[in-house]
């Protein structure tokens, strides 16, 4: 790791984790711990707990939690390092980082800075050149609808260009190359230092946390291209960076909905009309990168607003590409429900909301189809259905937004749907399905799905008594990383243990391997290290509800004494089948298992009442 962990420790240290959560929501105290209402999901009701003596965190509501690091990166979409430097300049401590990849933190924080003095300059302009060209920037925006305080609320400005703003740099401090590398100037063929904008409204782009790191511009009357974006730089990637982010995610947490739209315009309309959960592309199409980035933040649904004119039909076109099996029930909690909807009369959104209300576009909002529903309706309304001809076209090209999620339940569904409106034999129909060869991944999956899974088939049940034993060594776990020494009493027992989730089992290591290394290691360092080998480390160890520190012991004996039974058990049912099965020829080797099974059966009796059950 870049940074070294006496440093990420001081941090650590310096970070309360009651005062950060505080600052971004409301934090009352009951009895030693405090509670606040989840920043990550809406709730009425508080249902998130903070522990000031382990300094952990866990939302009983959306079984997120974590340490404070953990806190900040999900609050800010913010890496591990990204969030200990956050917190680090919070609590102005200077930390060292050694044998990093890629440009240094200092030389983005250059870039940063050179970005800030932009923005600060390009605003100032607006507000107060006093340019022919300035005047008609600002004119430009009141014709837009976004005169008044909006300029101000956006930090919106004006490039009068010719130079400039390299000058006004230059006097700051900057250098050159610096200027180039952030992308606000361009040199060419060794020629002179020019401003890359040049007379245009220009809009900071902000990363989540509401710094500036590119801009886009839009120019003043006829010019092509009528908008210009900054180009790739070490802190800007359009595939991962989105329009308002940084002032509509806690929108889009409360609500759990997310509006994607196409422009910055339409952006600040909807927000300025108090529909502040919108957000845009810069100049790409949606990618998988920008929809994880969203789902962060929008636990319900992601809705595209397209525009009805011929670029936004086939920006509607591009995305029918995310149509994957994260969108069909099977997937569970990973589910994405990405929906769509097309504004009428070719109207964009900020004309939409300037002549028919917030009202109206927050019910087509509501009202918006799942992505593969409003993909078929599109391949429908291609063809003519009054002809055989075109119903046989009409089919085939209504079956290839299926062809992503043939086998799953959902597909077959609409596959029987279709033959209704075709006036087609639901099986001829479901066989034409089944025949349709699946595009290629959009992506590749950070992880590998199970085999059931990749061949379409429904996950097996699990068994309460399996959920039953799953449950136990989920309190475990979460009871012995926020009780070091209670696990360090109990170290044989976790490494013993015959985990039934391969998730368990990682963590039963890592918080082992944390002790080994330092048997005095908090809660808190428990938590950060799991969190680092596995993402669902953190919700599962900070899920404990132990309030009285005198059971921990008792309870943890108890869930110890509970699985052991349970090995037992599951040991007892193997020989049971191995001598029903007759495949043991040998009379000895018969005998022998026989007498063991017996013993074995004796034992967990004893076991079993001489368990108390402290838990429920």
């Amino acid at each position: 790791m870049a940074i070294s962990d006496e440093d990420i420790q001081k941090v650590r240290e310096a970070s309360d984790l009651v005062a950060i959560v505080g600052e971004r929501t409301v934090v009352r105290q009951r009895g030693r711990d405090f509670w606040c209402c989840c920043p990550f999901h809406n709730e009425k009701t508080p249902s998130c707990k903070i522990d000031p003596s382990t300094q952990l965190w866990h939302c009983f509501g959306c079984g997120e939690g974590g340490d404070v690091f953990g806190f900040i990166m999900k609050l800010e979409d913010l890496s591990f390092p990204d969030a200990v430097r956050y917190l680090a300049e919070r609590a102005q401590i200077d930390i060292q980082e050694t044998g990093r990849k890629g440009m240094p933190s200092s030389q983005k924080a250059r870039l940063k800075d050179i970005c800030k003095a932009t923005d600060e300059f390009y605003h100032s302009q607006l507000m107060r050149g006093k340019s022919a060209d300035a005047g008609k920037a600002r004119s430009y925006l009141s014709s837009r609808g976004l005169g008044g305080s909006v300029p101000k609320k956006w930090h919106l400005g004006f490039a009068p260009g010719r130079q400039s703003l390299v000058r006004h740099l230059g006097s700051l401090g900057f250098k050159p190359q610096e200027m180039i590398a952030a992308n606000v100037a361009v040199q060419r063929d060794g020629g002179r230092l020019n401003d890359r904008f040049y007379n245009r409204v220009m809009f900071p782009i902000n990363n989540p946390q509401g710094e500036c790191i590119a801009f886009g511009g839009r120019v003043i009357g006829e010019g092509e291209p009528k908008y210009l974006n900054s180009q790739e730089t070490p802190l800007f990637h359009k595939s991962n960076v989105l329009y308002g982010l940084d002032k509509a995610k806690s929108a889009m947490v409360s609500s759990g909905t997310a509006i994607i739209v196409e422009g910055y315009t339409d952006v600040i309309a909807l927000h300025e009309s108090g529909i502040c959960n919108a957000v845009a592309t810069l100049g790409t199409a949606l990618t998988i990168q920008h929809v994880r980035l969203i789902s962060r933040h929008a636990s319900k649904r992601i809705v595209y607003l397209f525009d009805g004119d011929a670029a936004g039909q086939r920006a509607a076109d591009r995305a029918l590409a995310f149509i994957d099996q994260e969108m069909t029930p099977e997937a569970g909690k990973s589910r994405i429900e990405l929906c769509a909807v097309t504004l009428p009369d070719n109207l964009d959104p900020a004309d939409f909301v300037a002549q028919r209300g917030a009202d109206e576009l927050a019910q087509l909002v509501a009202d918006a189809k799942p992505l593969i529903a409003y993909g078929i309706e599109r391949r429908l309304a291609a063809h003519d259905l009054g002809s055989a001809e075109g119903r046989t076209r009409a089919l085939s090209d209504a079956l290839s937004v299926l062809a992503p999620i043939k086998s799953s339940m959902l597909a077959k569904d609409y596959a029987v749907q279709l033959a209704g409106r075709l006036m087609m034999r639901e099986q001829d129909v479901l066989d034409a399905l089944a025949a349709i060869q699946p595009p290629k991944s959009y992506e590749q999956r950070d992880e590998p799905s199970p085999v059931s899974q990749q061949q379409g088939q429904p996950p097996m049940p699990i068994s309460e008594g399996e959920k039953s034993r799953r449950r136990f060594e989920r309190r475990l776990l979460g009871l012995l990383a926020q009780n070091p020494l209670c696990a360090l009493a109990h170290a044989d027992s976790l490494a013993q243990t015959q985990w039934h989730s391969s998730v368990h089992a990682q963590l039963a290591e890592c918080v082992l391997g944390v002790l080994e290394k330092n048997p005095a290691a908090k809660p808190a360092d428990i938590v950060s290290a799991a969190a680092a080998t596995n993402p669902r480390a953190a919700g599962i160890l900070t899920s404990s509800q132990e309030d009285d520190a005198q059971n921990v012991e008792q309870k943890a004996a108890f869930l110890i004494d509970e699985l052991e039974i349970g090995d037992m058990e599951a040991s007892l049912a193997s020989m049971n089948a191995q001598l029903k099965s007759g495949q043991i020829a040998d009379e000895l080797e018969r005998d022998i298992i026989f007498q063991a099974a017996v013993e074995l059966q004796k034992t967990i009796a004893a076991r079993r009442a001489a368990h108390q059950p402290h838990i429920a």
